[in-house]
Order: C-alpha cells, then structure tokens, then sequence
C-alpha cells in the first residue's frame, strides 16, 4: 500500500515520526521500507490517518488508501487488538525495490491488474517480482468473506470487468511467463462464484501465450451448484484450493468456509479430470497441533491432492488473528518428511512458504515427480 503521509504516535517514547511517501510490507520485513523521519514544515503538512501503537514493530494502517475514508476491514474494527509478535530472524526478508520489481510493477499498473502478491501482502513480494513472477488476482481487489488471517479488502465489490480476461492474457504474454498462477477474491455476490470468468480467463491465456502452463488459486465455489466444473473444464494445469487451516479452528479462522466441501472440491477435480494436478495448502502458528496438521495430509490424501503446502502464519493487523508461536524451520523440514512418506508428489514446507511462492520451479518438479512414479 502507497501512503503519501502518515503520521504515526509513539506514546510510550512521546514523539512523532512521519513517513512521506513510503511503502510499507507488513509481513516482509515487519518494518517501514526507506523511513523519512522528518521535523518542521514537513510535520505541519503531515495529515493523521488511523493510528496504533508501534512498538518492534509496526502494524499496517488499515485504510484502503491514504485519501479514502473506507476501512480495509470494516468487520474487525470492533475486535479487541491482539498482540504483534517480534519475528524471528529466519521470517525476515529484503525489502522491495529492485530494477526487477519495479519492471513488473510497471507492467501490473499499466494493466490495471490486482495481485495477491500486494493485496495480501505476501513476505516474498520482494523476491518473486524482481524474478519477473506476480500472481494476479482477478475479479476485483473486494472479497466477500472475512477470514481472520486475510489482508485483502472486505466489502461488497465492483461489477465484474469483462475486460479483464484479455487483459490478462495480453499481460502473461507480454511478462512471457512460462508458468503463472491465477487466483481471486471470493464473489459469493455472483451466482456462479466468478467461475465463468475465471474460465474465461484461462481461455484467453491460452489464446495469447500458448505455451504457458496455468495454475489456479479459487475460492471454493461454496453453494454454487455446477460452478467447480465450469473452472475444471477450462483445463488449467495446476487447480489449487487451500484448505489453510486444520478442522477446529475454522469457525474462528476461516468461517465462511466448510473445512469438507473444500476437500470434495479438490476430490472433484481428480473425478473429472484425474490428469489435472491437484494443490492445497495449509498455515500453521494458528495453535494447531502436530496431530491435527498430520490428519489434514491423510485427509488431503484421501481426496488424491498432489502437492502440500504448509508455510508459517503472519498476522495482518492487531485485529487479525494473533499469532501462537513461530514455527521453527527444523519443525517445517518435519513435516515435509512427513508428508513425502504419505505419497504427495510434492511438498513445500518453510516458513516462508506461500502457495504460488516459485510455483513455476515447483510445477516442473511435479511433473517430474509424476513421470517418475509412472515408471
């Protein structure tokens, strides 16, 4: 998020810092990206926004942006804050700002696309945008649910773009990516859930850079009868839907969805099209046990998914849902022990994991994987 002044009050030291003209990463670097602190005229000009408390760190401001009086996340503003933990040393990351970055945010602009990678504030921004990689959210930047752990915007959303879909097929060839990933908000607004534009979106791809695999991120289609097969007869190459959380902590983490329906889901598209692979992925520090992350793979198993992701938690806000612990990286390499004796054929398992984090690297492994057990 761009902020062209803010003004942030640090009453435990009782002074003021100004940021001008920064951008801030909540979950990369846990600071301020190219802090200005400024005094005089600069601090007079300075228009206060929303304030919190800094202490190690400071919390994203939760306005949409720094003119608009729409909050981010108007269902959490009556949450009590929770507590923002200091992140170990293995959680932090450069911030952005490489000649890379900025040629793919150029590109993304000029588009008009959203991405997950900002709307969500993704630790590995930095990294996959400088390395010409961005996954780009479509059906607007407005999501329908209110997931506990998700900085994207909550609210009722714009009209879908019809546009779009070219757009975002004239933006793969133009990147001349070899893979990209696909994902979007929830549209519980529309009666088929965006599926048909989400396929519409695949076709265009297809038509404008031929050669590039597809892999999908979508919602889970939750009471929209028939949309799932409109998405899986598109044919994209990777269908990912992330479970993101154990069972019992779905009511408070993810309560729109159905820890169930999003595994038929994924059931489903191996029914239909058993030569699609199959994602999912899952947080953990969300105070699951080692048990419970262990029956989500057996359950994930079960539904024939191919490829696990399990990445560390990092909250938002202080109205998100607080953070339990910090995963350790040797607990990662566990699990991803783990889950390569149940049979995925693939797993990424690291704090720092994300679902399209080096998903292109990750597809051809996955392919790999497949012609090696076909043997």
């Amino acid at each position: 998020m761009r902020l062209t002044a803010l003004s942030v009050k640090l009453t435990e030291f009782d002074l003021i810092l100004t940021v001008k003209r920064t951008i801030y990463d909540a979950q990369s670097a846990g600071r301020l990206a190219q802090p200005c602190a400024t005094r005089g005229p600069a601090l007079q000009r300075a228009k206060p926004l929303v304030i919190y408390k800094c202490w190690a760190m400071v919390t994203v401001i939760n306005r949409v942006d720094a003119t608009a009086r729409e909050l981010r996340h108007p269902e959490k503003q009556n949450r009590p804050d929770s507590p923002i933990q200091k992140k170990p040393d293995w959680l932090r990351v450069r911030a952005p700002g490489s000649a890379g970055y900025m040629e793919t945010q150029k590109i993304v602009r000029e588009a008009k696309l959203h991405t997950v990678c900002e709307e969500a504030a993704c630790p590995n921004m930095g990294e996959c945008w400088s390395k010409n990689h961005a996954t780009i959210m479509i059906m607007g930047d407005t999501c329908t649910r209110a997931c506990a752990f998700c900085n994207v915007k909550t609210g009722l959303p714009q009209p879908l773009d019809s546009d779009e879909p070219r757009r975002v097929g004239e933006t793969v060839a133009l990147m001349k990516l070899a893979h990209v990933v696909i994902t979007s908000v929830d549209r519980d607004d529309l009666a088929d859930g965006g599926a048909e534009h989400f396929a519409e979106v695949i076709r265009q791809i297809r038509k404008q850079s031929p050669a590039t695999t597809i892999e999908i991120l979508t919602p889970d289609f939750l009471r929209k009868d028939g949309a799932a097969e409109i998405v899986i007869d598109a044919k994209p190459d990777v269908f990912n839907h992330n479970l993101e959380t154990v069972p019992r902590n779905y009511l408070k983490i993810r309560p729109g969805a159905r820890y169930y329906h999003s595994l038929r889901l994924l059931e489903r598209v191996k029914e239909r099209d058993p030569q699609q692979f199959t994602k999912s992925g899952i947080m953990v520090g969300l105070g699951e046990t080692r048990e419970e992350v262990m029956q989500v793979m057996d359950d994930m198993r079960s539904a024939g998914i191919d490829f696990i992701t399990i990445g560390q938690y990092l909250q938002p806000t202080r109205k998100h849902a607080a953070i339990d612990r910090f995963v350790t990286p040797d607990e990662f390499k566990a699990y991803e022990a783990i889950a390569r004796a149940k049979g995925f054929l693939m797993v990424s398992s690291s704090p720092l994991t994300r679902s399209s984090h080096h998903a292109g690297e990750d597809f051809e492994r996955l392919r790999q994987a497949r012609a090696a057990k076909a043997k």
